[in-house]
């Protein structure tokens, strides 16, 4: 759709500069255009011999076409160049999938031989046949692979499970301290507000009192606690 728009920019850009005269007239503001120079380093600049140029003409070539671009560079740097490595992700879950992808991955990520990994990784369907378990999900498959035998399958699958899908978490990392971490907790220590981080945080986890009281009883304390 964007490169679609790319193409089409001066019929796309005429209806967007309508909308935006139609806003200006609204707050009294005139769409002008900056001192136009044949020589600019500073900033961007379009020559013309033509010293009235229309300012449509003018911000479609500064600002429009310049934010589209980088927006499409954009979005295909961060889905498309990586689409290949991502897709060995799948040859440790399915063994249908062909190895070029797969050598590809261990190329990115291993700094080791490409036959050995692909060897392992055989092995690895072969459990996974024998055992009668289709793992569809990476932390599953982490459970299942043993780091003394598959040490390379086991580093990718972590890879995996660590890899940020979005940054929906660290900000909610960072909203839960701003709760915890208040004016009236200013002199809080590292321990604490760690410990309250992960209440916070993994609240579908039950502790009992018997827990945190047998927890705190093993610590040196000035006072005996009487149980």
């Amino acid at each position: 759709m964007l490169e679609d728009l790319r193409q089409n920019i001066e019929n796309e850009f005429k209806s967007m500069y309508k909308e935006a005269e139609k806003m200006a007239d609204l707050l009294d503001i005139n769409i002008s255009i900056k001192r136009i120079s044949k020589k600019q380093t500073n900033r961007t600049n379009i020559f013309s011999e033509d010293k009235t140029i229309h300012p449509e003409t003018y911000y479609r070539i500064t600002i429009a076409i310049p934010y589209i671009d980088s927006f499409i560079n954009n979005l295909k740097e961060r889905f498309l160049v990586h689409k290949n490595i991502l897709k060995g992700f799948q040859c440790i879950f399915s063994g249908n999938i062909g190895f070029q992808e797969f050598e590809e991955l261990i190329n990115f990520y291993l700094d080791c031989d490409v036959q050995t990994v692909i060897a392992e990784l055989k092995i690895w369907h072969s459990k996974l046949n024998v055992t009668n378990k289709n793992p569809t999900i990476a932390i599953d498959a982490l459970r299942l692979c043993d780091a003394s035998v598959f040490p390379n399958v086991h580093q990718l699958l972590k890879i995996l499970c660590t890899l940020p899908v979005s940054t929906s978490t660290p900000e909610r990392t960072f909203s839960c301290l701003k709760r915890l971490k208040t004016y009236l907790r200013n002199t809080m220590a590292e321990t604490r507000l760690n410990g309250l981080t992960l209440l916070s945080i993994h609240r579908e986890v039950s502790i009992t009192p018997e827990e945190i009281i047998d927890i705190m009883s093993q610590q040196s304390r000035k006072i005996d606690i009487i149980l």
